[in-house]
Order: structure tokens, then C-alpha cells, then sequence
């Protein structure tokens, strides 16, 4: 009876330090305070009413410009906290919306896609009234801000990619998986296997600074909802591999900034890939610059020793360079 009760007490134990490395979060994180105030977009689509959240953050003296933010796959508009402050403080509006299906949006089960994405972007903006705006795309946002580009090129100035993924068609070099095999591999997410992709994948060095970013995207897997978030996950990965920009890069057509992390190894599906094909690919260090030639025009910005998200490893370089090419 006493081991029995030594057993439960370590059991409790572990459970309680489990939950304090990862609170559980709503699949909406409506348990995630946003740096700034946050306003929500009604969408019709596919018979369903959904909602899209973005932040709208005006300066305290305006110069008349407006820059909007897309971020990557595994982030919302929290990680963008820096790059507002630097941007009013020169006197712009930056809008952050959370994509649908990410971050504070709905979840939801409609077929997504990068034009479906670009589209209800539009919206946000013709409701708020913004005619023109300089895109900053980071990851997975880099590829979205590349079709709003390529489908509305009258509506932006500029347009600023921040290591995008999509660089390389994933499905030359990727075993397909259908989503389903993604959503079951979806729903073994973890504090410890987030932990270990990001420090992994995104940073040269980890800092425990960057633990927030960790606790935000395992938090939901603790949610009675994250099967739907799971689902939600593997829907938009199928959109990133089947949905390549790559072979339309030579098509845009308003100036281009590229920033690139040169130790960035991204790879959407690495680990499906052996030692041997992950050399192969996702060397942002080549990638980069052969991207950049591609661009018509394009500026291509380098950072030494950086990976996958230079606003936060490398955060004053990079809103130094962001300031001075926006």
C-alpha cells in the first residue's frame, strides 16, 4: 500500500510538471494575450461562417503607409511583436492578420489554398480601406504573400520575404502523404517534439527566451479540441507541398527584398527524407541567392550566422535592414 502511494505521488508529480512546461491552450488561443488589441473578420466560405483575427496597429504620427504581415506555419501575429514596434515608430500602419486556420482564426474545414488565403486578405483590406501595402512574408508566409502578389500586384508597393519556404518544389524530393497520414502524425505533438523541432529547425543557438514560442504551439495539443487543430495542421501542410511559387517567381512584378538566414535548413517534410536528401536540399545559403535572380530586381539581404526566423534570433539586425529596404 505505501508503494502504491509512492507511485501515485510521483505520478502526480510528473503530470503537474507535464502541464507547467505546457499550460493547455484554447485551439483559438483566446488564452494567448496578442501585444495589441485584436478585431475579427466575418467570412462566408464553403456554407460556413468563419472568422479571421488580425491585429490593426496605427502610429502615433503617420506617414501615410501601410505594411501587413503574413506569418509563418507554426506562428500567429503574437511572434511579430518587435517588427510593429519598429514600424510605427517610423509612422506606419502595420495590419497582422492570423490566417484562418492559424492563431486566433477559426478552424476550420474548408479546402485551403494559397488563392483562397490571398483572397480573404483582400477582404480584410478593402474593409478596412487600405488601398496599397508593402508585404513582409515569413515561412510559410512568404509563399502567401507571393500569390497576394502575383494576384493583386496593383495593391502592393513592395513586397519582403523573410526566409519563405517554397523555395524548392517540395514534391520533387518529398514522399507524398496524404493528409491523413499528416493529421495522425499531427496528433503525437508534444512539448518535448515542438521543443526539439524548434531548436532543430529554427535557431542556430536556442535561448530561453524563444521557450514561449514552444509553449504556444504544444499548449493546444493539451486541448479537448486539438484533433480538430491537428486536422486543421495536416490540411494546410497538403496546401504548402501541393501549392509550389517556386516556378512563378520570375512573374512578379513590384520591387522585391529577400532576407535570408544563411544557416536556415528548412525543409517542409524533412523528416520524411533521408541523411542524404536533407544535404541535398533546404540550403538557404544557395537557395537564397538563386531565388533572388529569379525575382525580377530582387535585393537579396544575407545574415551570418542565423536560421529560420532572423526577427527574433537576430532581432536588431534584421529591423535595421527591414527599416532601411522597406
Amino acid at each position: 500500500m505505501h508503494r502504491k502511494i509512492i507511485l501515485l505521488f510521483i505520478i502526480l508529480i510528473a503530470s503537474a510538471a507535464a502541464r507547467a512546461q505546457s499550460d493547455t491552450l484554447s485551439i483559438t488561443l483566446e488564452n494567448v494575450k496578442y501585444p495589441y488589441p485584436v478585431s475579427f473578420l466575418p467570412i462566408r466560405v464553403e456554407g460556413q461562417d468563419i472568422r479571421m483575427a488580425y491585429m490593426d496597429v496605427k502610429p502615433a504620427t503617420a506617414n501615410g503607409k501601410t505594411v501587413m504581415l503574413f506569418h509563418g506555419k507554426n506562428f500567429g501575429g503574437y511572434y511579430w511583436t518587435n517588427v510593429i514596434q519598429a514600424l510605427t515608430a517610423k509612422g506606419y500602419r502595420v495590419i497582422v492578420p492570423d490566417q484562418v486556420g492559424f492563431g486566433k482564426s477559426s478552424k476550420a474545414f474548408i479546402h485551403y489554398s494559397f488563392h483562397q488565403l490571398a483572397r480573404f486578405n483582400k477582404k480584410l483590406l478593402d474593409t478596412l480601406g487600405v488601398q496599397k501595402v508593402t508585404l513582409l512574408g515569413h515561412s510559410m508566409g512568404g509563399m502567401l504573400a507571393t500569390r497576394f502578389t502575383l494576384m493583386y500586384p496593383d495593391q502592393v508597393e513592395k513586397l519582403l520575404l523573410e526566409d519563405p519556404i517554397g523555395l524548392e518544389d517540395y514534391r520533387t524530393f518529398v514522399p507524398y502523404q496524404s493528409a491523413e497520414d499528416d493529421y495522425k502524425t499531427e496528433l503525437k505533438t508534444s512539448f518535448g517534439s515542438v521543443k526539439q523541432y524548434y531548436q532543430n529547425s529554427y535557431f542556430t543557438t536556442w535561448k530561453p527566451a524563444y521557450d514561449y514560442l514552444v509553449k504556444i504551439a504544444a499548449g493546444v495539443s493539451n486541448s479537448s479540441d486539438f484533433p480538430r487543430y491537428a486536422k486543421v495542421a495536416a490540411l494546410t501542410f497538403e496546401m504548402i507541398y501541393e501549392q509550389p511559387v517556386c516556378y512563378e517567381f520570375g512573374l512578379i512584378k513590384v520591387p522585391a527584398v529577400l532576407f535570408i538566414g544563411k544557416e536556415d535548413k528548412t525543409i517542409v517534410g524533412k523528416a520524411l527524407l533521408s541523411n542524404e536528401e536533407k544535404a541535398k536540399h533546404g540550403q538557404y545559403k544557395i537557395l537564397g541567392p538563386e531565388t533572388a535572380k529569379k525575382i525580377p530586381g530582387c535585393k537579396l539581404i544575407e545574415f551570418e550566422n542565423c536560421g529560420h526566423i532572423p526577427h527574433i534570433e537576430i532581432s536588431e539586425k534584421f529591423l535595421k535592414a527591414l527599416i532601411e529596404n522597406i
